[in-house]
């Protein structure tokens, strides 16, 4: 996923009490007991923009990590990523308490309460990719709970095969559109609108969906939807959160809790970072993963990365707390896992003066 630095509104209009009482007292307050969307808002900087909608990941690589990370220890605790969905592998994959979605874009908090809707909604992941794809759920003997049980090569032929309910669109919408309001999130006409528009991309394009940007020719080697469920670690393993139907049941289970939170923020930001590490702190939670997709690269690039290592820095953490990256090359993205406290401590000796020095250390 690329995600840009923007240049931040000069105006603070979300939770301006807040933060004027954590400027008087030098730091950030952590949220008290608040609802789903209380905290989205407590959590929340001003929004910036980017160049695409990322609906879907360009990571081929993402699952590569994840036998890295159970190695690690990285498991339980809090986990912050960035992005859309390929964050719902790692969650399934660490089982945190908690989990923070951070994205400069507000159209991300947008996309993950349409996410939200349909994990209420489905019960099964056959369910899910049918309401997120507008295809009918599968019938025949035992319904939809006989697919429970489906491999996921199964689901994903079923929806190819399968068209679209064109009739059933408009009931669609509206029933995710009912959904969507139940979790108390203020949204203009314009935002629901947005998320209208965004289930729509998947519903024409159905599993061949691919990341696109505005005014930048897409690459080749971008991956559709499908290959991103179908993906492997290199070893052949099957991780993504839709391959398991305990995984799916697991991330469901956080989203009917509240516990998947997106937040509007800069990862270099003077708020959103700092009141989610509050929040952490307040719970008693450490860092189990940050997952900062390339994020890193454009923070180098506009002189913000060490904004980014001081609110890294801050965030409750432990030996096996984790720093999840990709990079992109000329034909492919690779991923990789490195130690919290190890690139802090080499941040701190100078050894990362450079992007490349960052996630080529060896060159």
């Amino acid at each position: 996923m690329l995600v840009k630095h923007a240049i931040r509104s000069a105006a603070l209009s979300i939770c301006a009490v807040a933060l004027a009482v954590a400027a008087q007292r030098g730091t950030t307050a952590p949220p008290q007991q608040a609802s789903f969307a209380s905290r989205i808002q407590q959590l929340s900087e001003p929004e910036g923009q980017f160049d695409t909608d990322n609906l879907i990941s360009n990571e081929q690589s993402y699952l590569d990590v994840i036998p890295a990370l159970k190695a690690a220890g990285a498991d339980g605790g809090a986990y912050i990523g960035v992005g859309p969905d390929q964050n719902f592998s790692y969650i399934a994959a660490l089982r945190p308490a908690i989990a923070f979605i951070v994205d400069v874009r507000r159209d991300n908090v947008l996309l993950h309460l349409l996410f939200k809707a349909l994990f209420a909604q489905a019960r099964n992941r056959a369910e899910y990719l049918s309401l997120l794809t507008a295809r009918p759920a599968p019938d025949g003997p035992g319904g939809i709970d006989a697919w429970r049980d489906a491999k996921l090569e199964r689901i994903v032929a079923y929806i190819d095969e399968t068209k679209a309910a064109a009739a059933s669109l408009p009931r669609l919408h509206a029933r995710v559109g009912e959904t969507i309001g139940r979790f108390g999130v203020p949204l203009s006409a314009a935002d629901r609108t947005t998320i209208e528009r965004f289930h729509s991309r998947f519903i024409e394009a159905g599993l061949s969906l691919k990341f696109e940007t505005r005014g930048r020719a897409p690459r080749d080697f971008y991956p559709t939807y499908r290959d991103l469920l179908l993906g492997t670690d290199q070893g052949g393993h099957q991780w993504n959160y839709l391959a398991s139907e305990h995984d799916f049941q697991f991330v469901k289970s956080l989203e009917a809790n509240d516990l998947v939170v997106p937040v509007v923020g800069d990862l270099s930001g003077p708020h959103a970072i700092a009141a989610i590490g509050a929040l952490m702190a307040a719970r008693g939670e450490r860092l189990s993963a940050f997952y900062a997709s390339n994020v890193e690269n454009y923070l180098f690039r506009d002189g913000h990365f060490q904004r980014f290592a001081e609110n890294l820095r801050r965030l409750p953490r432990d030996s096996h707390s984790v720093i999840i990256r990709s990079m992109f090359g000329m034909a492919s993205s690779s991923s990789s896992v490195q130690p919290v406290d190890e690139m802090l401590a080499k941040l701190s000796s100078g050894r990362y003066p450079t992007y490349q020095d960052l996630v080529f250390p060896a060159r």
